[in-house]
């Protein structure tokens, strides 16, 4: 997640905000007026299956134009990989940009950095709306207290296991995340051509919520900026339980030292593992796989029994650009499409689950497949620092060298995640200067 929009993006944003953190701030190319009627460009990203989106966007702009005459909106989907350098050029040469942009919701701090998104905090206070709009999706377009776009959906990851598999063996779902490690080690030993959970070196976001429901943090906000967590007491614990489940009782490291999300999610689909930490959007690759009709979804669990371990809350923002001349319209039309009415339809027609509590609600209802999705952002997300840093951090992959350096044996929980905590205040510290 070629993959959806919204699995790569984290990824690529990353790489984004990294290049952002890494060059010049922008020449100032804020908006001189704000013109009522003409044409507003809208860039939003190409889907592998694109069309039910563009559905959706066109019954919104077409709202949006009956209800602003003289106004004309463009919409070009453009393909991920290559939105790096057209994103950055668009900052730089307001003649070539966009007036409203969907982006990752980890390019934030990079694009408000780089001077290209406008602040919209105004606006998103008064919209009537917005009060719904889930805490850590509104997170995820602040920036320094300011707002910078809208939340235009979500994705989070959840624990999901092969029915077959522990019916078999008598197990149940694990309550713990001791439990979780208990049961995937009895599996790899009554069943050693599978393991008991794919993990992967490289899945930062499937490691992140054993850090977080151990107490652990990324990082700490201090003055203007950050400091790394990783070294932590709490922090070192929940990397302890994840890096324990590499070996030869579940995932070996010579095979999953490598493997990020998506390999995980391909083992468990292709019937190689018991369990794994899919998202909402993995639901297409497992159904296409030899798990179809058995397997179920549950949250992932906390350190103590009936908790859910908090999960990083993924996902795409649509905002307005800096050098937009119709603000006024820019902002409604970022209103229009990630309203409510366009994320109930997007849901339906892409699966992509709304930012807003009461919609998301809606969802669950519809589809009982989302509920431990829904029940895992209720519980309580976490979102990446706010800082250009955290791309360069990402692109760099501090963390996922740090978890190889684990479970290869080459370095001690203390020594990795004392070096991984060096280079992301080093990351943060040149992304402040």
């Amino acid at each position: 997640m070629k993959l959806p929009a919204r699995l790569v993006a984290p990824v690529l944003a990353a790489l984004v905000t990294a290049s952002a953190a890494c060059a010049p701030q922008t020449s100032d190319t804020g908006a001189k007026g704000d013109e009522k009627t003409g044409t507003l460009r809208v860039w939003l990203f190409q889907e592998v299956n694109n069309k039910p989106k563009e559905q959706v966007v066109d019954a919104a702009v077409a709202a949006f134009e009956k209800r602003h005459r003289g106004a004309d909106v463009q919409v070009e989907y453009i393909p991920v990989d290559t939105r790096a350098q057209r994103v950055k050029a668009a900052f730089n040469d307001p003649a070539s940009a966009p007036d409203v942009i969907e982006y990752g919701n980890t390019d934030t701090a990079g694009y408000v950095k780089d001077g290209g998104l406008a602040d919209v905090s105004a606006e998103f206070g008064a919209w009537a709306e917005a009060k719904d709009t889930d805490p850590t999706a509104r997170a995820s377009v602040t920036v320094d207290g300011k707002v910078y776009g809208a939340p235009l959906f979500v994705g989070v990851r959840a624990l999901y296991y092969r029915t077959d598999v522990f019916r078999e063996l008598g197990l149940t779902p694990p309550r713990t995340q001791a439990e979780l490690i208990a049961t995937a080690k009895k599996v790899r030993k009554a069943k050693p051509e599978l393991y008991g959970i794919a993990v992967g070196g490289a899945y930062t976001y499937g490691a992140l919520p054993f850090l977080w429901a151990h107490g652990g943090e990324l990082a700490t906000r201090s003055g203007g900026s950050y400091v790394s967590a990783l070294d932590s007491a709490a922090a070192r614990k929940g990397i302890t339980a994840y890096t324990s489940l590499f070996g030869d009782d579940n995932c070996p490291a010579a095979k999953c030292a490598s493997m990020g999300g998506n390999a995980t999610v391909t083992a468990f689909a292709s019937g190689r593992a018991a369990m794994a930490i899919g998202g909402d959007f993995s639901r297409g690759a497992v159904e296409a796989g030899e798990a179809k009709g058995r397997y179920a979804v549950v949250p992932l669990p906390g350190v103590t029994a009936g908790s859910i371990a908090p999960a990083f809350a993924g996902g795409n923002n649509v905002g307005v650009l800096r050098s937009s001349s119709h603000r006024t319209l820019a902002v409604d039309l970022m209103k229009s499409l990630a309203g409510k009415d366009a994320q109930r339809k997007l849901f339906d027609a892409m699966g992509f689950l709304p930012t807003y509590t009461d919609v998301r609600a809606e969802a669950a209802r519809k589809q009982p497949f989302v509920k431990p999705f829904t029940d895992t952002l209720s519980a309580g997300t976490k979102f990446v620092p706010a800082s250009p840093g955290w791309g360069q951090i990402d692109a760099s992959l501090v963390l996922p060298t740090m978890f190889q350096e684990i479970v290869s044996g080459r370095k001690d929980v203390a020594t990795a995640s004392g070096d991984a905590a060096r280079k992301m205040n080093a990351a943060f510290g040149s992304a402040a200067g």
